[in-house]
């Protein structure tokens, strides 16, 4: 609080002296009230006995799971509804000759923008970001902002969104003479020339005469330009930078593009814009190549959310999902189905993850009853330039997606909308290519081809095994496939690697995620049977289809996957072991799913009986020893040696061999009781501004110190001083205990904490405790400071 009010003083000196533009972080202060209330928009409402919280904030999140819940199965039973958020703040005496915007990154969903009690804007897709000019409402000294958002339409999505205000909100101040919203464009035609183009806006009643000045790594370029009453006039800057290094997923290199605009010598606007010297090119023939080399997608598909946070983007959240993927072994991401936040491409720009830029679900046909569709003749023009006017900088989008899977694909129609969607990211952005997500669940896949080709690169749902024969029918497609089931990692990684007119494949799914629930679940005889699309699968309320799961733990998949798109990273070598079929029930696994299978050799009573352990290899070879005994040398095949054995509690190892040397060793441990805990915290020193996260792994350990990955034992956590508790959760997506209190248990003897920053300067005291085990009770203890 303190940091943002000294940022706020700064802001106004530098105004003052500069009159350049000015953006405010606008997140803390605001009152929440959940449900509908008359008047709530009216400057003199008390709202007194509202909740006083900092944004960004998903009330949805914060509720219990419940199967009666109007967004059912796909919103993962929690709850929706109405809710209200009101913030009062000051403006400056001097606020004459001055444009104030509120920036909204995203708000779920039907949002209307109230200032001093007058509707001033809103927007009804809860994926856009969208700005909203307050200045004929606003006034010297104290003025109120109430924002109103309605997502009581049941079956408005179909997949968990969140609720309110969840993305970062900002106040911008600048002159009526400025650069436009989202006004800059940087692209890079080679991997040495910038070509910036700015477009300064002239609100006035007067001509102004103005320099516009463009500088990246002390290159710069002016011209002096002459602006008409209400004009709008880009200004192109070419700037050649013989040692500019290049911007790719192993070499994630940024600039920054610095404008300045200036009257008679005094700064009236100045913004900054990131970038990377990258170029993109694609054909049939040669694959995909970025800076000129050929490469591979390794793709994950991924939704907003953040686990057991919802759908809140704190950025700190948003880079660690990013950060999460990366360490995977993905190269590539796409975000489906809906505009991501913008911190989570800035996360990608700086680690080095190519992604798709995707705008929505649907078009005109529903999927659900009030879905996207009830918007899209009137908001979907409007909602691509949002996308890509916001976007179009960040080196990491490679390709704009305008769809997925629409209902009306056998319409003749469709074809029309798609080139006019896809006509319109061209002519806002022709330097990258566009796609969407193709499917057909009937034997009609090649009756779709006048719609792939309104598309520059064709997304293939699940339907990459027609490649081929579409090769020799159109042999100058590019294909992609936009999702694929987990467990074809092995045929889809050959489809790419052997055939240059495939460039990638996305998995479903990158990371678990809530709703959509039980995708990719697998299950015991007397579940409820069936797939997620079936019937109500209550109480599993989130998708188990991920390579991470909800912790941020990588499941054996993640290990298998990155090594097979990875011959030349770190990882070689990797034991799993499959859960033996009648052990806890009779095992039915889902289209999306995949054999349950753990890093774990605890099978209490199953001594003596049959298990298969997998071993993922690099090496040629594979030993598997069980307490120091050779069980078998396997030769690898499709980069894994599948043993069968009985298990016998101890110590199952692995070498990876190669030319008969032992290159590598992988160990499994049989873990005894649990004696005590273990946390590991992400990050022990954190700003202390309100919005800094720390992310903490509670696991179970024996009296050795080995994790126990069976331990269920029920955690109760206390946290004290400069942070509070914000999520408690673990990976168990039929856990019905709310993510938001302060007991939770764990399940395959992990869970995740969460503690978020509350404002104050020092140390932040986080206690966790399990009863009775071994017969005592067992508290371990963790200090955090926060600056």
């Amino acid at each position: 609080m303190k940091k943002q009010i000294l940022m706020y003083a700064l802001l106004v000196l530098c105004l003052s002296v500069s009159a350049s533009s000015g953006k405010q972080l606008f997140n803390d202060s605001w009152r929440f009230h959940l449900g509908d209330i008359t008047g709530a928009q009216n400057e003199v409402f008390d709202d007194g006995t509202w909740r006083e919280l900092t944004l960004p904030h998903d009330w949805s999140i914060e509720g219990c799971f419940d199967k009666d819940a109007p967004a059912g199965n796909d919103g993962g039973y929690l709850p929706t509804g109405i809710g209200w958020y009101r913030k009062t703040f000051e403006l400056p005496r001097a606020i004459e000759g001055r444009k104030y915007q509120l920036y909204f990154e995203g708000i779920y969903m039907n949002s209307e923008v109230y200032v001093n009690g007058q509707r001033a804007g809103g927007h009804p897709y809860g994926y856009s970001s969208f700005f909203v000019d307050i200045t004929s409402y606003v006034k010297t000294g104290k003025n109120t902002v109430a924002v109103r958002v309605d997502n009581s339409q049941q079956k408005n999505c179909r997949w968990y969104t969140g609720s309110g205000i969840y993305r970062n909100v900002w106040l911008t101040e600048s002159g009526w003479v400025h650069i436009a919203n989202w006004g800059i464009q940087v692209t890079t035609p080679d991997l040495h020339t910038a070509v910036v183009k700015t477009d300064i806006e002239n609100e006035t009643d007067e001509r102004k005469t103005l320099e516009v000045q463009t500088e990246v790594s002390g290159q710069q370029q002016a011209d002096t330009i002459v602006l008409e009453p209400g004009a709008r006039i880009g200004v192109t800057h070419t700037l050649a930078l013989s040692d500019a290094k290049p911007w790719s997923p192993d070499t994630p290199n940024l600039y920054t593009a610095r404008i300045t605009v200036t009257e008679e010598g005094k700064t009236v606007d100045c913004k900054e814009e990131r970038f990377g010297f990258r170029t993109l090119a694609y054909s049939a023939v040669r694959g995909f190549l970025l800076n000129g080399k050929a490469i591979l997608l390794n793709g994950g598909c991924l939704h907003h959310d953040n686990g057991i946070l919802g759908a809140a983007a704190y950025d700190r959240a948003e880079w660690r999902k990013a950060e999460l993927i990366k360490q995977a072994g993905f190269n590539a991401v796409r975000t489906s189905h809906n505009l991501p936040s913008e911190t989570f491409l800035h996360a990608c720009d700086e680690l080095g993850l190519l992604v798709i830029d995707e705008a929505f679900d649907g078009w005109r046909d529903a999927k659900n009853t009030y879905d996207y569709h009830t918007l899209f003749d009137e908001w979907w023009a409007r909602d691509i330039m949002a996308m890509i006017l916001r976007d179009r900088n960040h080196p990491s989008i490679f390709c704009w997606s305008i769809g997925n899977e629409v209902i009306e694909r056998k319409k003749l129609e469709v074809v029309t909308t798609a080139r006019k969607l896809a006509g319109l990211c061209r002519k806002l952005d022709p330097t990258r290519p566009v796609t969407s997500a193709l499917a057909a669940w009937d034997n009609d896949w090649e009756i779709y081809d006048p719609l792939a080709e309104a598309h520059d690169i064709v997304g293939y749902n699940y339907m990459i095994h027609k490649s081929e024969s579409d090769h020799q029918r159109v042999p100058s497609r590019i294909m992609m496939q936009t999702e694929s089931y987990p467990n074809d990692a092995w045929k889809n990684f050959r489809k790419v690697k052997d055939h240059a007119y495939i460039i990638g494949d996305f998995v479903w799914t990158a990371v678990d995620y809530i709703g959509e629930s039980g995708i990719g679940r697998w299950y015991y005889e007397g579940d409820v049977p069936g797939e997620h699309y079936h019937r109500p699968l209550y109480p599993w309320h989130a998708a188990y289809c991920g390579d991470i799961d909800l912790t941020g733990l990588r499941k054996p998949i993640s290990h298998y996957r990155s090594m097979l798109w990875n011959d030349a990273g770190d990882e070689h070598l990797y034991i799993a072991v499959k859960e033996p079929d009648g052990y806890k029930g009779k095992i039915q696994t889902t289209q999306w799913g995949t054999w349950p299978t753990f890093a774990s050799w605890n099978w209490e009573g199953h001594e003596g009986k049959p298990i298969e352990v997998e071993v993922y290899s690099h090496y040629p070879m594979v030993r598997l020893y069980l307490n120091d005994q050779l069980i078998e040398e396997k030769p690898v095949a499709e980069m894994k040696a599948v043993f069968s054995l009985a298990y016998t509690p101890g110590v199952l190892k692995a070498e990876g061999i190669r030319n008969g040397k032992v290159m590598e060793t992988q160990v499994l441990h049989t873990a005894g009781k649990p004696a005590a805990l273990r946390l590991t915290v992400d990050r022990s020193e954190l700003d202390a501004d309100g919005q800094d996260l720390s992310f903490i792994v509670i696991e179970a350990i024996d009296a050795e110190g080995q994790f126990v990955p069976v331990a269920d034992n029920q955690l109760e956590v206390s946290v004290k001083g400069a942070a509070t508790l914000l999520a408690l959760g673990n990976a168990d997506i039929k856990d019905e205990d709310p993510y938001f209190d302060f007991t939770h248990h764990l399940w395959k003897g992990r869970a995740l904490l969460v503690v978020r920053s509350n404002g104050k300067r020092g140390k932040a005291s986080v206690q966790v405790s399990v009863k009775d085990i071994n017969g005592k009770d067992v508290k371990k203890n963790l200090s955090l400071l926060f600056r």
